[in-house]
């Protein structure tokens, strides 16, 4: 439900700032609003509203939405469609009002400003989190995976990052998202640490990196973020559950499974999860005596994943340590109301230049196609940053607001950058594009997007099938 919920508050709230930027636009170049539309088919609410007397209108299929403008052009196409129908009559002072009769200028305006106020959106989102402040964790390495690129490039445990192609790094988030500009530009790129009040200058290579954009970055390189490391000491034993069959204690320490170092709960639990109905050799410590005890994880389900549980809980008093040694590692940033606008205009920039480089490497062939995304998991994450917190959620949204105000500015008919195509032609030519072209272009816009629309359905099935 929360899932669904948040899926219909950031569809319904990206569609009515893309929507209203058209609306509010037309009118202020005086041309007549018919129809605002959020979503379509069927009407399940509609409403009528000022001199223009527009029909505010709650569709039954909540993806989308639309402006309906009088003109000119589709009057006569209706008709074409269905003769019988009666046709609108209207006043040639009423037909003044009809967008073909508007200048070029005015149309670039009303069709540029439904990508712009997504765009617009983004920016006052980011603002208000800069101002409210921003929570990140400390850029210190935590393991560095053996034979990696960031092993090669002897990156340590500990080490705390500095800077990354001279670009200073406040928190992971600034780290995720340099080193990702970086891979696609440079094979290379000069990573500044410090460790023990020394300083220390890495090159980190990119090459074999996997092109797959649905990996971590940090993944690819082989470096995770460093957190507290919590004992692998049982705080409680499940009655009843396989752990108390088994003889396991409050207050055991678990040293090995199946003859694997245990160095922490999580690499504990990790490896439990992973063999259901397995018999398991546990090594623990005891009353400072060495014994061995075997358990077989039963099968649950988890997120549509089978995973293994024996019934044993971590010591309270050491989560709590955990929790407040992670609690150390976090940092919290405020900025002043201008510092902040500055900040929002440069993350929705470079955010924008980041999705049209990305693009256009996966037109090229050197992105993998599975980085795009549809309506199910946009659905995913909406409900997953909802469930994370409000500041999550509306950070989320204003991320996806720029994706959508950047794909409608592409130069692909029947799109918003499709038309301000056909309008730069025409200032060129000193004349509108002729209505077959325009017919033409529909055509061809309308099977991209279905084979856009096509790969992404895909992908979206393809997460939830495989996980």
């Amino acid at each position: 439900m929360m899932t669904l919920l948040a899926f219909l508050v950031t569809i319904g709230v990206l569609v009515t700032i893309h929507e209203y930027g058209h609306f509010q636009v037309a009118r202020w170049c005086g041309v007549r609003v018919l129809r605002f539309s959020i979503g379509f088919g069927k009407p399940l609410w509609i409403k009528t509203f000022g001199k223009d007397k527009t029909e505010f209108v709650l569709a039954a299929i909540p993806l989308g939405g639309f402006v309906k403008m009088l003109d000119e052009r589709e009057i006569e196409a209706e008709h074409e469609v269905n003769p019988q129908a009666p046709e609108p009559v209207y006043s040639e002072d009423e037909l003044q009002s009809a967008f073909n009769r508007q200048v070029v200028w005015k149309r670039i305006l009303i069709v540029l400003a439904g990508p712009v106020a997504n765009l617009l959106l983004a920016i006052v989102v980011y603002w208000s989190l800069f101002m409210a402040g921003v929570t990140d964790m400390r850029p210190i390495i935590g393991n560095v995976a053996d034979n990696s690129l960031a092993a090669q490039a002897s990156f340590k445990s500990g080490e705390l990052i500095q800077t990354i192609a001279g670009k200073p790094v406040k928190g992971w988030t600034d780290a995720r998202w340099i080193l990702l500009e970086e891979s696609l530009e440079h094979k290379t790129v000069e990573v500044e640490t410090i460790i023990d009040n020394e300083l220390h200058q890495h090159t980190l290579s990119f090459a074999g990196i996997d092109n797959n954009t649905e990996i971590d970055v940090l993944d690819k390189v082989g470096i995770q973020m460093f957190r507290p490391q919590m004992l692998a000491v049982v705080g409680e034993v499940l009655a009843d559950g396989i752990a108390a069959k088994a003889g396991f204690k409050v207050g055991d320490k678990i040293l090995s499974v199946d003859k694997s170092h245990i160095s922490n709960w999580e690499s504990l639990v990790n490896k439990i999860k992973q063999s259901p109905d397995k018999v398991l050799q546990f090594e623990l410590e005891r009353d400072k005596q060495v014994i061995q005890l075997k358990a077989t994880p039963e099968a649950i389900k988890e997120n549509n994943q089978t995973i293994g549980r024996i019934g044993i809980a971590p010591d309270v008093d050491l989560a709590k340590k955990d929790q407040a040694a992670i609690e150390r590692l976090l940092i919290e940033q405020h900025y002043s109301p201008l510092q902040s606008l500055s900040l929002a205009v440069n993350k929705t920039w470079d955010t924008s230049v980041l999705s049209l480089k990305l693009l256009g490497k996966m037109l090229t062939g050197n992105l993998s196609l599975k980085g795009i995304s549809g309506p199910v998991t946009i659905a995913k994450f909406a409900g997953d940053s909802a469930n994370l917190g409000f500041k999550v959620f509306v950070s989320f949204l204003a991320f996806v607001s720029i994706s959508i105000g950047v794909l409608n500015l592409l130069p692909i008919p029947v799109l918003d950058g499709g038309h301000l195509m056909y309008y730069m032609a025409e200032i060129l030519k000193g004349s509108p594009m002729s209505e077959k072209t325009m017919l033409v272009g529909q055509k061809i816009g309308f099977a991209l997007l279905g084979l856009l629309m096509t790969i992404a359905l895909f992908n979206d099935f393809n997460r939830l099938i495989t996980g």
